[in-house]
């Protein structure tokens, strides 16, 4: 389980296919790779990955994971290329502070930004400029997608601000730009998305009870 709290921005060091298409990925981080168990998960721009070895190398830490092809399929992982930076997200332990909402790390389906709008700040407040995001969803999940509701897009928990059919609005504040990849996004990209579990759920409920 993770919260949507991104703590780093990795690096991809590297990628190698190895037999029935199986991508792994070597990561370099500023977490104390020494800390990071073998088998551990750490969410990937919002996929949960298992770390498969570990290492430092002058100084610079690293993981790897392996990513099959259910991952590759349905996340934006396959796209991934040595240079590409990475939201990380180490599991949540008992105890930890739950900052965002709770996120499984299970991407859902791949949301499209058919919007960056750059708000200039308000003169009257103290307040740096913010961005609003609006975004496009397969038909599949936008029943899940809920004003005031939470979503976790590329392994950042964001609130929806509105909704309208299959597009939904999220606004970022300057802090998450700067700590999270969104600060680099435009229109045009595509984002792994995971719907809130609680939507999920209740709509399966619904359902059932026809």
């Amino acid at each position: 389980m993770f919260t949507g709290i991104v703590t780093d921005i990795g690096r991809l060091r590297s990628v190698e296919t190895h037999g029935a298409g199986v991508r792994r990925l070597t990561i370099e981080t500023a977490f104390p790779v020494e800390e990071v168990a073998l088998g551990a998960s750490i969410a990937c721009s919002g996929v949960c990955m298992t770390v498969v070895a570990t290492g430092r190398d002058g100084g610079q830490g690293w993981f790897a994971v392996d990513a099959a092809i259910e991952t590759l399929r349905i996340t934006t992982v396959a796209r991934w290329q040595a240079g590409e930076r990475i939201n990380l997200e180490r599991a949540l332990k008992i105890g930890d502070e739950l900052g965002g909402h709770i996120v499984t790390g299970h991407v859902d389906a791949l949301a499209e930004i058919v919007l960056r709008e750059d708000l200039p700040p308000d003169p009257t407040s103290p307040w740096a400029a913010t961005v609003k995001f609006v975004l496009r969803v397969p038909p599949t999940i936008k029943q899940f997608i809920a004003a005031k509701g939470s979503v976790c897009l590329d392994g950042t928990s964001l609130t929806v601000n509105t909704v309208e059919d299959d597009l939904f609005s999220v606004q970022l504040i300057p802090h998450t730009l700067q700590v999270t990849t969104w600060g680099a996004r435009k229109a045009g990209d595509s984002l792994n998305i995971e719907v809130d579990m609680m939507a999920r759920y209740a709509a399966r409920l619904m359902e059932a009870r026809g």
